[in-house]
């Protein structure tokens, strides 16, 4: 069961963003030539470097956040590989990577969550665009850029609240607390809250690549 709605989730979420960007590209007349192609995985490529305009703590902030998204990358493949392509539970030297990767994210997330806090803090300011869809005003691309700030700051505070049933779980599963039932439920609450923790944290990564590239 888990298996089936992984796939359908992850298909549908990929599928979204892929035509998100198809309709973004072709509103702004993007050319699909190769030479644009290979300029665009160039400029996605130097959003991984450090820019010489930040700060000490920008500096921090950015090479923690690097190191959040790699930690992510290895568990969203060491998790969900054996599940979604040979249908078996994590075992063998992909748990050992697993759990190797996973308290560093831990660690690293919480203190993303520290320091993105206020930057990520709503406000009145972020709701203009939803006043202009009620009024029916046109909404130009500065409403767009707002809402995509709102949605980043959605994700973000959701990342945050799912992280507590995803360590949680799987650190009382550790203890003999509980019996078969218990750590079946501790198991399958693992499951989907990561699920939904790996959905919602691709749509973040999505729209910050997404802001860094129209800037």
């Amino acid at each position: 069961m888990f298996r089936i709605v992984s796939v359908i989730v992850f298909l549908v979420v990929l599928g979204g963003i892929c035509i998100h960007c198809i309709i973004l590209a072709a509103a702004k007349g993007y050319q699909w030539r190769p030479i644009n192609i290979l300029k665009t995985l160039v400029h996605l490529f130097t959003l991984l470097f450090l820019e010489q305009k930040l700060k000490i703590v920008g500096v921090l902030r950015k090479l923690i956040y690097l190191l959040a998204l790699l930690c992510f990358v290895i568990l969203l493949i060491t998790g969900f590989y054996p599940v979604l392509v040979h249908g078996e539970h994590l075992s063998g030297y992909l748990l050992m990577v697993h759990a190797t990767f996973a308290p560093v994210f831990a660690i690293c997330l919480a203190i993303l969550a520290v320091m993105w806090a206020h930057n990520c803090r709503f406000s009145k300011s972020d709701w203009p665009w939803l006043q202009r869809i009620i009024h029916r005003e046109i909404v130009s691309d500065e409403a767009v850029t707002e809402k995509q700030e709102l949605v980043q700051k959605i994700c973000f505070w959701l990342i945050v609240l799912l992280a507590l049933p995803v360590i949680l779980s799987i650190v009382l599963s550790m203890f003999p607390l509980f019996g078969t039932k218990g750590q079946e439920f501790l198991l399958n609450a693992h499951r989907y809250s990561t699920l939904l923790l790996a959905l919602v944290a691709i749509i973040h990564i999505y729209l910050i690549i997404r802001a860094k590239m129209e800037q």
